[in-house]
């Protein structure tokens, strides 16, 4: 990423929480080390591929 896009992304300043259970959590946390990756960066791919999946339909 350059150092120019850096600058322009939205700061990551709001919380979401969520109740799983404990091991769906876990399940999920090892997977996402597996694939070299986060939980949260997983869980906010999820969120703005459903906003966007979403935003076409509205806009309709």
């Amino acid at each position: 990423m350059t150092a120019k896009k850096k600058s322009k992304a939205k700061k990551k300043n709001s919380q979401l929480v969520i109740r799983i259970n404990d091991e769906e959590r876990d399940e999920f946390v090892a997977l996402c080390e597996e694939l070299d990756t986060s939980a949260a960066r997983e869980v906010r791919r999820f969120i703005r591929g459903f906003l966007k999946e979403h935003e076409s339909t509205e806009e309709e």
